[in-house]
């Protein structure tokens, strides 16, 4: 029974880390999409048509990988966790529901027409349906993030029947939806996949600056994506600030592993550290009582230590430790990037600088590693519960499943996923080697209406 727990357990971990690298860029080129469009049409600057008929191309392909690597995941429900699956199918059956009619038959009624109504309908209708897409996309993570927040800090509900026939059944459910963290880890995760988008279009800009390509859409796409990505930068401490207070009232252990903190008293805030989870002791360096300050707003007042934990009920603390100390680790370093990038476009030197912009072309991995590890945090940090103080982990596997079959499809699920990875980067690859085409700065049909004469000798999009 334990190498099945841990084998289902490295496959869904496998499985959903793999999958959140593209619901996160599809949400943040969803909005950039919005904003460039809206540009366009408030400004007829052919410029800006060009750079949403070519991003809505790269978030095509990210929107096709997320819908192709979700659907794993919900079979894993049933064939690896079916006790689980039974306890919380009424509170799941009804955010996904949710899910279902708000976010997809939003996005699929719309997605065509953003990918392939450009010279079919008028430029407001596809701005309207861009804005549905968008909105899709946003839908979508509101659902999942509640299903998941739940589990989390469960709430409107009731438990019906005995042993493994227990469930949660849903009795309010706005407070089921609203329940005590949905709201900020919605907030945060919405962040990260702006942030997410926004270094994916700053990254190819920038390196279109260095190879002296498309210089017009290069700088423009580095402008928007050190815009939006500073001022999302700027307000991720603050949701996170808000939502480290709702783990700390709710989920104590959780808190107390972040921080590698075993006495209860007055709690240091680590910069960097490690774990001797034998001793009980925390190693590195520390501001004290700042922990106490962040969450009660008093370096005085105490934090609940993991010695007046039951060990049973404590998660893996150096790991939590770690993950959670590199995911605020990264977020420092993209304000000071975003910042900085600011500082020289204020200077008019920001394209001037090729080490600064050899940064942004890599990091674009900064989002995606923070939000891998941030999703790790919260999720190995409320172990050993599957659901928070309701259903251990152990309690919530399919009691028919074997080892070897979860191997058997672990090692399957591997090659297939690093099969569909290679892919989606040659084809990323491909779009970005080959650029925006030079033919979109004149756009046909009804978006033609209006539009701003093109400059007789647009050299400056040319490639070089």
């Amino acid at each position: 029974m334990h190498d099945v727990l841990w084998l289902s357990r490295l496959q869904f971990a496998f499985t959903i880390s793999f999958h959140y690298i593209y619901p996160p860029l599809s949400i943040g080129l969803g909005l950039i999409l919005v904003l460039i469009e809206g540009l366009w049409l408030k400004t007829k600057n052919p410029l800006y048509h060009q750079l949403a008929r070519f991003w809505t191309k790269v978030f095509a392909l990210t929107f096709a990988m997320g819908v192709a690597t979700g659907i794993v995941m919900e079979f894993e429900f049933g064939t690896n966790w079916s006790t689980y699956s039974r306890f919380v199918g009424d509170i799941f059956g009804s955010a996904l529901a949710a899910e279902g009619i708000f976010a997809f038959f939003l996005e699929s009624g719309f997605l065509a027409v953003l990918l392939f109504g450009w010279d079919k309908v008028g430029p407001k209708l596809h701005f309207f349906a861009t804005c549905m897409v968008a909105l899709g996309a946003h839908f979508s993570a509101i659902w999942i993030i509640v299903a998941n927040s739940w589990q989390q800090t469960p709430a409107g509900f009731h438990l019906v029947g005995e042993g493994l026939r227990t469930r949660a059944e849903v009795t309010d459910f706005w407070a089921m939806v609203f329940n005590p963290s949905s709201m900020d880890r919605l907030i945060h995760t919405l962040g990260g996949a702006w942030l997410a988008g926004a270094t994916l279009v700053a990254s190819v800009g920038a390196y279109y600056v260095l190879r002296d390509r498309h210089r017009d859409f290069a700088r423009a796409s580095v402008k928007i994506g050190l815009a939006l990505g500073l001022a999302v930068a700027l307000v991720q401490p603050l949701t996170g600030d808000h939502s480290g207070k709702i783990v700390a009232r709710h989920q104590p252990a959780k808190l107390a592993a972040f921080e590698g903190h075993y006495q209860t008293g007055p709690a240091p805030l680590y910069l960097f550290g490690w774990v001797d989870e034998k001793t009980g002791v925390t190693h590195g360096i520390a501001i004290p009582g700042m922990l106490s300050w962040l969450v009660h707003d008093d370096a005085a007042k105490p934090i609940t230590g993991l010695n007046d934990i039951a060990p049973a009920d404590r998660p893996p603390v150096g790991f939590v430790f770690q993950t959670y100390h590199a995911m605020i680790a990264i977020g420092i370093g993209l304000i000071a990037l975003m910042a900085l990038g600011t500082f020289f476009w204020w200077r008019g030197t920001l394209f001037d600088r090729r080490w600064y912009l050899w940064l942004v072309v890599f990091a674009v991995l900064g989002p995606q590693l923070a939000n891998q590890f941030g999703w790790w945090s919260a999720e190995v940090g409320r172990q050993p519960w599957i659901v928070y103080g309701l259903l251990r982990t152990p309690a919530g596997l399919s009691q028919v499943l074997r080892a070897e079959t979860v191997l058997t499809s672990l090692l399957l699920f591997t090659f297939i996923y690093l099969l569909l990875f290679v892919l989606f980067v040659y084809l990323l690859n491909d779009k970005i080697h080959h650029g925006p085409d030079d033919t979109d700065l004149v756009p046909t049909g009804k978006h033609a209406l209006g539009v701003r004469p093109v400059p007789e000798h647009p050299t400056s999009n040319a490639q070089h």
